[in-house]
């Protein structure tokens, strides 16, 4: 029997968000379920948005139409609110994909999980911090796309070994799951590190420019990684000079 897929709210703010990456975007939705819902808005009278119009027919977006009645005041911002909170209590949804780098969005993320469903938010690298860190998983749409370059191509943005390592919330974050997921031995299988961080915090490994967790883990340099067949272990060094020390 077929697993039945999660429903999924594509809301995108065309004020504050690429259309050229709309693509990569949808390409990476589809990976948690299918946007069954599919609406971006704007007042598309705007000659800003002509990008965005070019995008809503072959992609099936609904173009939801939301004039400017004042200056200063994003009234498009409002009603994306009011059809989030309108799918929400009617239930037709699973998770919702936010696609905006506008901080505004926070408190409906937070209104959203706390009735149980994912968050997943799509932005630029410019998106503030509150808006990353409370979606479910939050993507950079800068490093969509990248790997079908060329496969020996150091993505754009790539955070070098030094400065993962003096991030003091992703080390700690890295720490915290591995130790939450290893045995007796202090290994951790990487799926079960994985999905506690997802537990804890937004964290995706394209983020810092590394197309999988284990790059990133391993590029941090404080973890070792053990290989068996498709099975991927991960142990914090540290583990092994406390079992060495007298």
């Amino acid at each position: 029997m077929k697993p039945v897929e999660n429903r999924i709210a594509l809301l995108i703010d065309a004020d504050n968000a690429p259309a050229s990456k709309v693509d990569v975007v949808l390409a990476e939705v589809a990976r948690h379920g299918v946007a069954n819902v599919r609406r971006a808005y704007g007042d598309w009278k705007s000659p800003y948005l002509q990008q965005w119009e070019a995008a809503l027919h072959p992609y099936a977006i609904r173009p939801m139409q939301q004039f400017a009645y004042s200056s200063g005041k994003n009234a498009a911002d409002m009603a994306m609110v009011i059809d989030a909170m309108d799918l929400l209590s009617g239930g037709s949804v699973d998770a919702f994909a936010l696609v905006s780098s506008d901080a505004d969005f926070t408190p409906l993320v937070m209104r959203i999980l706390a009735d149980g469903l994912k968050v997943y938010g799509f932005g630029q690298r410019k998106t503030p911090e509150p808006f990353v860190n409370a979606c479910s998983l939050f993507t950079y749409v800068e490093g969509l796309g990248q790997s079908r370059a060329t496969p020996d191509a150091v993505p754009e943005g790539r955070v070098d070994p030094k400065r993962l390592r003096s991030d003091t919330r992703l080390v700690l974050l890295m720490r915290n799951a591995v130790e939450a997921a290893s045995g007796d031995d202090g290994w951790a299988h990487l799926a079960a590190v994985g999905s506690q961080i997802g537990n804890q915090a937004s964290l995706d490994s394209r983020n810092y420019g590394y197309r999988k967790l284990s790059d990133l883990i391993e590029a941090i340099g404080l973890f070792d990684l053990r290989r068996d067949n498709q099975i991927v272990l991960v142990r914090d060094k540290r583990t092994l000079a406390k079992s060495a020390a007298p």
